[in-house]
């Protein structure tokens, strides 16, 4: 959960806001924190929407502690962003064995962690290893590791991992940091204050943290000793001297800070791109660009928690899906950069069956749906009411909301569904709260987003019914067996055209089954950036590509 392969959670419409500038703001993080003028070093900044509770990088799962995470922590290998072919990192070579079942990695020498302490293969043995002790809440992603046996050290630098069965994503596993993050045993081994752990960052990467300021920002600086930069395809990555994670709540106060020049690159939203970005500056000291690539898109939804008496019907929660009026909020807030989600994962993806359509918004439908699951307004008050379980319940819930920016489309999905007779109580609340209610399932429905994952679909960390035990992804109780029954089948497909028509009825049964309102899935990539730009080129296949940034002139 360290890079954009795997799922985490995400609560904006727009992807992250990234800046990057030479920086001599006079309220600037790192001002009282070093004695050398901010003027004459150069600095890239993140703006996420909150500190995140954790940035443990075995227990954390959300986008902002993967933002700081990435610039510090590393995998076996890199993928390249315009191909995505492997490429070596932390480990140098590797060779996959004929029966498709036996992966071997060759450690690369004479890397140290931010410590000074040396990198060794024990380290990657112990990142694999850990992942399946319960003194870290790694449940999330223990579905893609469960597969494997222990690791096996064969040598100073060499070590295999096999697999129990055949699975389509078992070296991307294996290779990638975006789910095999490389941590430092003697650090998360067994350490004497655990809670500590979930403030420091001890990597291999490009930058250290020096320090994290909770609702105020994370100060990376450039490690010097990087490993990466003898390396010809990443040496021209990383340039800047300092990172300042800002942690910047909503859309608003990133685009002021942005115009002021805090942050000199930064993601747009719909609205943000055609209304709020031209006349003044624009078009000279910044510019912007509206871009379409090949890369994961994540999606917004509505999650019912299917323990609740209310949300058990398939019938009921389509009913409320037709009370969700997406086409009026795509034209309205979007500038119809987005398209009407129709399932679990973004409808550009080859997975993703084209045969599926969203759920219109259709008032009338949603009544009928209603009335033929008993709900009916006994007493006139003007909302709908059943006997469930020998009780009269009203038809009233509570949805939770982590971010301000999101309750413009919610407003108008609370009044669609009052006018039906539906009670919906919007209720924001702080992330880290808000995470908590779901780790802890004490929620009715929850507004969210996934991030995109990979390109390669796996839906086990989210809706395989494996997945809602012990803090997993499944936070709503999702269960259907067929749906289980394809998801293994489909990871033990080696053949991906076999694998296409397994994974599109996955797709089918769970948009069907309507376990989420499946909200909105983005068209293009929308960014701003100061003049002082440097870039190779707009973006590449899979990524923007802003590590590859710098300033003019450098």
């Amino acid at each position: 959960m360290k890079t954009s392969l795997s799922l985490v959670l995400i609560v904006l419409i727009s992807f992250s806001f990234l800046s990057c500038s030479k920086d001599s703001a006079k309220n600037d993080p790192n001002k009282k924190d070093s004695k050398q003028k901010l003027s004459s070093e150069t600095v890239w900044s993140i703006s996420v929407g909150a500190t995140p509770p954790t940035i443990n990088p075995l227990s954390s799962t959300t986008v902002d502690a993967t933002k700081i995470q990435n610039f510090s922590l590393e995998g076996l290998l890199d993928a390249d962003p315009d191909t995505l072919d492997w490429r070596p990192a932390l480990a140098k070579s590797w060779e996959i064995k004929d029966d498709g079942m036996t992966f071997e990695f060759v450690i690369r020498e004479g890397i140290s962690w931010h410590d000074g302490t040396p990198f060794t293969v024990e380290d990657v043995k112990f990142s694999f290893d850990i992942i399946f002790r319960d003194d870290y809440s790694t449940h999330a992603i223990r579905p893609y590791f469960e597969n494997f046996h222990p690791p096996t050290i064969m040598g100073s630098g060499k070590i295999q991992f096999k697999a129990k069965k055949k699975y389509h994503k078992n070296f991307d596993v294996l290779a990638s940091g975006g789910y095999l993050s490389i941590v430092p045993k003697h650090i998360y081994d067994n350490p004497k204050d655990k809670k500590a752990l979930n403030k420091i960052l001890i990597g291999t990467g490009p930058y250290k943290l020096k320090t994290i300021k909770r609702g105020k920002w994370a100060l990376l600086e450039k490690n010097d000793q990087w490993w990466g930069r003898k390396i010809p395809y990443l040496k021209d990555q990383y340039q800047f001297d300092k990172v300042i994670v800002r942690f910047i709540k909503g859309e608003t106060p990133n685009l002021e800070n942005f115009k002021k020049g805090n942050l000199s690159f930064m993601g747009l939203t719909a609205e943000q791109y055609v209304k709020k970005s031209k006349g003044g500056n624009w078009g000279t000291s910044y510019k912007k660009e509206k871009v379409e690539n090949k890369s994961v898109k994540g999606y917004q939804f509505i999650g019912f928690n299917l323990k609740n008496p209310l949300f058990q019907s398939k019938k009921t929660r389509k009913a409320m899906a037709h009370l969700m009026n997406r086409e009026l909020m795509i034209k309205k807030f979007l500038f119809d950069f987005s398209l009407p989600a129709t399932g679990p994962l973004y409808q550009q993806n080859i997975y993703a069956d084209p045969k599926v359509k969203p759920l219109d918004f259709n008032p009338q439908k949603a009544l009928k749906l209603l009335r033929e699951e008993g709900w009916k307004d006994t007493d006139r008050d003007q909302i709908l009411d059943k006997m469930i379980d020998g009780k009269k319940r009203a038809f009233s819930y509570t949805l939770l909301i982590p971010n301000k920016d999101f309750e413009k489309f919610l407003t108008i999905f609370k009044e669609d569904s009052k006018k039906a007779g539906i009670d919906v109580k919007l209720k924001l609340i702080e992330w880290n709260t808000f995470v908590k209610h779901l780790d802890e399932r004490k929620f009715e429905a929850v507004m969210l987003g996934w991030g995109g994952g990979a390109v390669q679909w796996d839906p086990k960390q989210i809706w395989h019914s494996d997945s809602e035990k012990n803090g997993g992804s499944n936070f709503i109780y999702y269960s259907n067996k067929e749906v289980d029954r394809l998801i293994d089948l489909a990871r033990i497909t080696m053949d991906r055209q076999k694998r296409i028509p397994i994974l599109r009825k996955v797709y089918r049964l769970i948009a069907e089954d309507a376990p989420y309102i499946f909200l909105f899935n983005r068209k293009f990539e929308l960014y701003a950036y100061q003049g002082n730009l440097e870039r190779p080129k707009p973006t590449f296949n899979y990524i923007i590509g802003t590590s590859y940034w710098e300033l003019m002139g450098r």
